[in-house]
């Protein structure tokens, strides 16, 4: 397809690839992060090791995009988004990816125990936080077109159909996070002390996983406004 966009003609895909790709590398990295709680939860520790692994794995790659990015995206006015805004934008991806790599790493290291009553809930906790990484994905990828359309209306409508969506995912794992917390309130005299501590900790980083993918979003709307 023959862009009609000046900019992409002058300027092609490069500033944006390594963003996209990057996102990609992020939202495997949240895939992961669903595989290796269900290995702690059947205590196979070996393969929560392996996943572990596959995350810190996926999160390296996601630095060296990122470093990509940084050193080649183009000082230049001609850029059809602002520079510092895509700069912003990576730096906020790139904390999902370490926020993921620190919640596994830690439970690997502590090989942390979820009580059964809280397994279903932070199971779909957990899957709430991956759907808003793969929703801001979505919404990511739609900058391209809205970028190849000139901003044209109906293409950037999609873009921000997306947005809302991801926002609806960040509000319903906040929700979660509010009802896990109380139902660790009520078990807390029956955990050690330490181990309760973790699983706040636990909890609170799995909602920030949440929190910067919806700031992802957020940054491209912002991005489109300017």
């Amino acid at each position: 397809m023959v862009s009609h966009n000046p900019f992409s003609a002058l300027f092609g895909r490069s500033p944006f690839q390594p963003l996209l790709e990057h996102i990609v590398k992020t939202t495997e990295s949240a895939d992961l992060l669903i595989t290796f709680f269900n290995a702690t939860l059947k205590d196979d520790w070996e393969q929560a090791a392996v996943v572990r692994n596959q995350i810190s794995e996926c999160e390296h790659q996601a630095d060296d995009l990122k470093t990509r990015l940084r050193l080649n995206l183009p000082n230049t006015l001609f850029l059809p988004v602002s520079r510092s805004d895509l700069l912003e934008l990576i730096s906020v991806q790139d904390k999902i990816a370490n926020k993921i790599k620190d919640i596994a790493g830690i439970m690997l290291g502590r090989r942390m125990h979820v009580p059964a009553e809280l397994e279903k809930p932070m199971h779909d906790y957990i899957k709430t936080a991956v759907d808003t990484v793969h929703q801001a994905r979505k919404a990511l990828h739609e900058l391209d077109d809205v970028i190849e359309s000139g901003f044209g209306s109906n293409v950037y409508g999609v873009m921000e159909g997306f947005i809302t969506e991801l926002h609806e995912l960040e509000h319903q794992a906040d929700d979660q996070q509010v009802a896990i917390r109380r139902a660790l309130f009520a078990l807390e005299s029956t955990l050690p002390p330490v181990e309760v501590i973790f699983l706040y900790q636990i909890i609170d980083w799995i909602g920030e996983v949440s929190d910067c993918a919806e700031r992802v979003g957020a940054r491209l709307q912002i991005l489109l406004a300017r």
